[in-house]
């Protein structure tokens, strides 16, 4: 009797959760948030950009292979081209600030610095679209960028045309130097609306809510963010350190209930730069960066040097599963599930039902740990239902293998490291 009685309980809350999957497909089907309508960054965007790594560096004369130079973004998309990154999908090389003359040309136009830049972003663009790639730049929305070279204020119209005149296919637009939070939005607006018109497709990266959160009082309409921009910083510069990576994450999961749902094709919150392959993290940290900018649906700009980087952290950044996470169709942001005795649970809906799920040991202190995970409570009760096919993508590629929806699953996390595993249902 009790044996009976078992399963009819079983079969009952069985019956529940396949109703609660009922729902979530039809609530997976609602749109979000109006996106800007450029057609653009349906999945988020990939490429390389200079900052993080090579930052305001113009002194050519002593340092020639590491200044913001013509020469070290065409050294970039020869690599880009040659050592597989464009086929993976790493597609834009970014210029950000520095690139500028300290004054605009007669006409009132920005101009590249003649000796850094001798060919003009015309040819860059140019050399960048004959290795199959996408130029992208940097501009300001204030009286000058934030290393002190003319800023957008006053000339969007100007500046938009230029760019589309050049060739160029993405904007990063920074912060810096604007005088009230009306001028802020209203000139992030006006230069959306300036790149459409130019008729060239131009991705539009902003920092408009960065420069929001110093304002407490006035948090960042994310809807409407979301209608001018197709990504957008929330949260300080990234740096080659954990600390570094750490404050990002603590800082979206925090403030995830405000974020998560603006995510969605066309429009994604941008956590910044991948620092993998650079100096500052362990290899377990590089693992959790890859790992968790997969599942927060972050657009994957790499600030790093190509000529240098490790067999190892390339064949992490060119990861086709991890970066199949990171573009999965579906177009949802991942957010933590929970956090306990310093590990965390990050999991993202996926499309054809499966999910990405992320395990983060945060301790600095002692060996790896083992965690414990009962699959019913993944996903809503939705991720292994009634089974699901579960595979490691990192730190080590394999199949675990076919677990019921009643199971639990122990792995073993490395200090500041991360599992990563994706898991299909199975009917």
């Amino acid at each position: 009797m009790t044996g009976t009685m078992n399963l009819r309980s079983r079969a009952h809350l069985l019956g529940c959760v396949l109703g609660l999957r009922s729902l979530a497909l039809v609530l997976w089907g609602i749109p979000g948030a109006r996106a800007l309508d450029n057609g653009l960054a349906m999945t988020p965007t990939m490429g390389w950009l200079h900052w993080e790594r090579f930052m305001c560096n113009t002194d050519c004369e002593e340092d020639p292979d590491s200044c913001v130079s013509e020469k070290l973004f065409m050294q970039m998309a020869d690599l880009m081209d040659s050592e597989g990154w464009r086929d993976v999908g790493y597609e834009y090389l970014c210029i950000d600030d520095c690139w500028m003359a300290p004054q605009r040309d007669s006409k009132g136009r920005l101009q590249a610095d003649p000796k850094r830049f001798p060919g003009g972003i015309r040819r860059l663009a140019d050399y960048v679209h004959g290795k199959g790639l996408k130029l992208g730049i940097y501009a300001d929305v204030g009286k000058l960028t934030c290393a002190g070279f003319p800023g957008s204020y006053g000339y969007y119209d100007i500046d938009a045309k230029t760019f589309a005149d050049w060739g160029v296919d993405l904007l990063k637009f920074d912060g810096c130097h604007f005088d009230t939070l009306v001028d802020l939005a209203d000139g992030y607006k006006y230069m959306s609306l300036a790149l459409n018109r130019t008729g060239r497709s131009i991705v539009y990266s902003c920092e408009w809510p960065l420069y929001m959160m110093p304002f407490r009082k006035h948090m960042p309409n994310y809807t409407e963010v979301r209608e001018y921009c197709n990504h957008w910083r929330n949260f300080a510069d990234i740096y080659d350190a954990w600390q570094s990576v750490k404050s990002v994450l603590d800082w979206t999961s925090s403030n995830q209930e405000k974020i998560v749902d603006a995510a969605g094709p066309g429009g994604w919150n941008d956590p910044d730069m991948l620092v993998i392959g650079n100096f500052g993290l362990s290899w377990d940290q590089q693992i959790t960066q890859m790992a968790l900018w997969a599942i927060m649906a972050a657009p994957l700009f790499m600030s790093n040097d190509l000529r240098q980087i490790s067999p190892q952290a390339k064949a992490l950044l060119q990861d086709k599963d991890v970066i199949a996470i990171n573009q999965d169709p579906l177009g949802k942001q991942g957010y933590r599930l929970r956090k306990e005795d310093n590990i965390e649970v990050w999991e993202r809906p996926l499309s054809d039902f499966a999910w990405a799920v992320a395990m983060v040991n945060l301790q600095e202190i002692g060996g790896p740990r083992f965690h414990t995970i009962s699959l019913a409570s993944l996903g809503g009760g939705l991720a292994c239902l009634p089974a699901c096919l579960i595979t490691e993508l990192l730190p080590v590629k394999g199949k675990l293998g076919f677990y019921e929806w009643t199971s639990s699953l122990k792995l073993r996390i490395n200090p500041t490291g991360t599992v990563l595993l994706r898991l299909d249902r199975t009917n």
